[in-house]
């Protein structure tokens, strides 16, 4: 029995450690460090490590163990929290939505900001402890009461669920900021990835319901905005960079979307898209909004796949603007709050927040904006990841504290 259980454990490592030599190796070969980016080692064997779990959680789905995202979210969240003696931390629920306040525990005369923050992960990873040292870093910073909203995920939940729990979350928040001890004029929400994608359609969600307090600001950090153009020059240039590639951006946002996954191409190549609906939006999300010093020589203008009326009916709900935010109308973009948005120049979605930047100015929306020359998707929440934070990481950190430390 002994000589069996050691002949099993053996060829569980062998099959863990195969599985990771085969993605490390595959990675050396497909995925593209850009030469201008700092410590690129570190970088990649970052990335391994996502798309091991990826691949390991994908190889265990088909065998019908367990779901991809169970095994990203299992190993996630093994890691220990660190404690902040100066603020105070209160895990809750609003309704079905668990959240995480942090308050600074100095005691304060006067009411405090309010931030509202939806964490990233597309709706696979993320968690409200992978994110819990941004709270505590944005409470103590800004001198604000954070709420940490932890929507519901994949594999269980689906689309509209994130939308859905970050609302509900924050309509909740602002119906009861006394209770918080927070100042109803100075509210900030703000969020990453998905979480900003959160955001754009909250606050536009919002702005139909006048009985609660206005929202002073949102902060948007590397947002993904809109489902029709998959082509712009951030597309094209970083569909092989860390630690967003296009294959896992396309891979997450069909599952999210219960989007069969034999569709990803004719999403990307716009076959889903019919003539007259590009026409109709290529105004907002064509690359001719892109400034010109972020369109490589090797850029090629979109070029939408021969349409199919098949791939349309099966995606076509990525176009509705509760996915698709950068697609609302300008009546509603005109009454959202000002904004501040962070791109990343090697980040496959850095095109969405240039467009969304120009959408919120055309309608007199004021707009700042930080660009991480050196950033790249995700690198926001690794700021306290050793050994794997990057200096892009506390730059755009530091630069989203003193934007709202200014509201």
């Amino acid at each position: 029995m002994t000589v069996l259980w050691l002949v099993l454990l053996g060829g569980l490592l062998t099959f863990f450690l195969g599985v990771f030599v085969w993605v490390f190796i595959q990675n050396l070969l497909t995925i593209k460090i850009p030469p201008t980016l700092k410590h690129p080692v570190k970088l990649r064997i970052l990335h391994s490590i996502f798309e091991y779990l990826i691949t390991l959680g994908t190889i265990l789905e088909k065998l019908r163990i367990c779901s991809m995202p169970a095994v990203i979210q299992f190993v996630q969240d093994l890691r220990i929290l660190k404690k902040d003696p100066n603020v105070l931390v209160t895990d809750t629920h609003f309704g079905t939505v668990p959240v995480r306040l942090f308050k600074p525990k100095e005691v304060s005369s006067k009411l405090r900001r309010g931030i509202i923050f939806y964490h990233g992960g597309g709706a696979v990873c993320g968690s409200l402890n992978i994110y819990h040292g941004l709270g505590n870093v944005l409470a103590c910073e800004t001198d604000s009461v954070v709420l940490l909203v932890g929507y519901r995920k994949l594999p269980d939940y689906h689309h509209p669920i994130v939308h859905l729990d970050c609302l509900n979350a924050s309509i909740h928040f602002l119906k009861n900021l006394q209770t918080y001890g927070v100042d109803p004029s100075r509210v900030v929400i703000s969020g990453e990835s998905i979480g900003s994608w959160a955001v754009a359609t909250v606050t536009q969600a919002l702005v139909s319901q006048p009985m609660l307090p206005k929202i002073r600001a949102q902060v948007l950090i590397t947002p993904g905005l809109q489902g029709i153009n998959f082509q712009l020059p951030s597309q094209q240039q970083n569909q092989n960079v860390p630690l967003l590639s296009r294959d896992i951006m396309i891979t997450f946002i069909c599952r999210y979307l219960c989007i069969d996954l034999s569709w990803k191409n004719a999403i990307l190549t716009g076959a889903c898209v019919p003539l007259d609906t590009w026409k109709k939006y290529s105004k907002w999300v064509s690359s001719d909004n892109i400034p010109q010093r972020f369109k490589s020589k090797n850029f090629h203008l979109e070029f939408l796949g021969p349409f199919n009326e098949t791939a349309y009916l099966e995606t076509k709900h990525i176009l509705d603007v509760n996915i698709s935010p950068l697609l609302a109308d300008d009546r509603i973009i005109a009454q959202l709050p000002e904004a501040f948005l962070v791109s990343c120049e090697y980040d496959a979605f850095r095109d969405d927040a240039f467009l969304y930047k120009k959408r919120l100015e055309d309608q007199g929306v004021p707009v700042s904006w930080y660009h991480a020359e050196d950033g790249f998707h995700g690198c926001i929440c690794l700021f306290d990841k050793q050994p794997f934070s990057f200096p892009c990481s506390i730059n755009a950190l530091n630069a989203v504290i003193n934007y709202i430390k200014g509201v």
